[in-house]
């Protein structure tokens, strides 16, 4: 009945079954078995920073699996963990632990023993150790944390006058929104086309990473009890709305972009600067090997930034070798010491002695928005929302209408608020 019940759950959250998904426990005693979404560079990086942190490891090789990103990945993870037959330890995004932890599908971390190897609480940025709590258990272990940020190039920046004497953005200059569209008709000016690029037609997540940061600058958030109401600020929703609107009226700042679109438009210079996700980092360099990055502006008076967090879980077992156990921990308190390697990628490491070192301090443009971990926030933590999520794509799609089509700004809040009641009112699988 339990593996019945948990199964169900796993196809919820996934979006759908997925047949032979699971994976025997490791046969070597020695290697810790990992999967993971973690292709292209940021696959082949992983693989140096487990070379890397290989000898802190005290024997114990990494096995790793790079599976589908998204709901493939999640659906599989989901149904492995439902009949404990998941690898070792898994990656997963900090803002699907709610959709997991309370379901019975990941075992708890043990604290005593990641401290034994050098991992504590205090090494980590409060907004985010808070998420891998529930029930005052840790279920998740933070490799990272991945804001959405500002990149741009430093030349017509300069020249709008938006850089310090020291080369960091004028978080002044962005301070409110008529400031910030402002600096996006002077961006304009320095690039001779356009300012400001976003790019968010038909993106399943992009619309709502800009909106749900900005909306958390209002000091408002989301309260989502399952089986009843949300509890939001509406005027607060609509003032963001009718902000996001004016950024992309295609006057200063570029009006139909999807994402390739907006990537292609900043790597070519038609833009002096982009809202876009740290893990673009790679991309913008090979384009601009000057480029530039700043912590997302604070708009309306509260500092947040959108962001998440690829952690580590431990998938359920029935009975887990503790022996075995004990390696996993260990390889994954290694892999989190050695996290100067992860930062190349532009994710800032989770574990913060590393990102108080020297060596850290002198990587560009990365150090310049290290600020952005103190003032994260992630999705509401509720079992239907986070990275992937149907729920991510639901608010996007409003918001596209909004910026897209002419849905007023008040009656696309409206809008939200309804798609988010239609979500409370499905039973969570917990």
């Amino acid at each position: 009945m339990l593996r019945a019940s948990l199964a169900s759950a796993a196809a919820l959250l996934g979006g759908g079954a997925l047949a032979g998904c699971g994976a025997a426990a490791a046969s070597d005693p020695d290697t810790v078995r990992m999967w993971d979404l973690f292709s292209g560079a940021d696959g082949a990086l992983l693989d140096e920073l487990i070379d890397i942190a290989a000898p802190d490891m005290g024997g114990t090789g990494v096995d790793r699996t790079v599976l589908e990103w998204g709901t493939p990945y999640y659906t599989k993870l989901a149904m492995a963990s439902a009949g404990g037959r998941g690898p070792d330890v898994a990656v997963c995004h900090m803002s699907r632990l709610a959709g997991y932890a309370p379901l019975g599908l990941l075992d708890p971390w043990d604290t005593s023993l990641l401290a034994e190897f050098g991992i504590r609480e205090e090494d980590f940025a409060d907004a985010v150790w808070q998420r891998t709590l529930y029930r005052d258990r840790t279920y998740a272990v933070p490799l990272d944390t991945h804001p959405f940020i500002v990149f741009f190039h430093p030349g017509p920046v300069r020249e709008a006058g938006l850089l310090t004497a020291d080369g960091d953005l004028d978080q002044d200059a962005f301070s409110s929104p008529e400031r910030f569209l402002e600096a996006g008709r002077e961006l304009a000016r320095a690039t001779g086309e356009q300012g400001i690029a976003f790019g968010y037609v038909n993106d399943t997540a992009q619309c709502w990473r800009l909106f749900y940061g900005l909306y958390r600058q209002t000091g408002n958030d989301l309260e989502l009890p399952v089986g009843g109401t949300v509890t939001a600020d509406v005027d607060a929703m609509t003032e963001v709305i009718a902000f996001m609107r004016k950024l992309v009226d295609g006057r200063a700042n570029p009006h139909r972009l999807d994402y390739p679109a907006a990537l292609a438009n900043f790597t070519n210079r038609q833009t002096g600067m982009i809202l876009s996700g740290e893990w673009e980092l790679g991309t913008f360099r090979g384009a601009d090997p000057d480029i530039g990055a700043a912590s997302f502006p604070t708009v309306f008076g509260t500092p947040a930034v959108y962001a998440d967090s690829h952690s580590f879980v431990l998938p359920r077992r029935p009975d887990p070798d503790e022996a075995h156990r004990r390696r996993t921990h260990r390889a994954v308190a290694a892999i989190l010491k050695a996290g100067q390697t992860w930062a190349k990628a532009g994710h800032i490491p989770a574990y913060r002695p590393v990102t108080r070192t020297r060596q850290y301090a002198r990587l560009e443009p990365q150090a310049r928005y290290v600020v952005a971990a103190d003032h994260v926030v992630l999705d509401p933590p509720v079992w239907f929302a986070g990275a992937g999520s149907d729920f991510q794509n639901a608010m996007s799609q409003v918001l596209q209408q909004a910026l897209l089509d002419g849905l007023a700004p008040d009656r696309a809040a409206r809008a939200m608020v309804e798609r988010v009641n239609t979500a409370l009112s499905q039973p969570s699988p917990a």
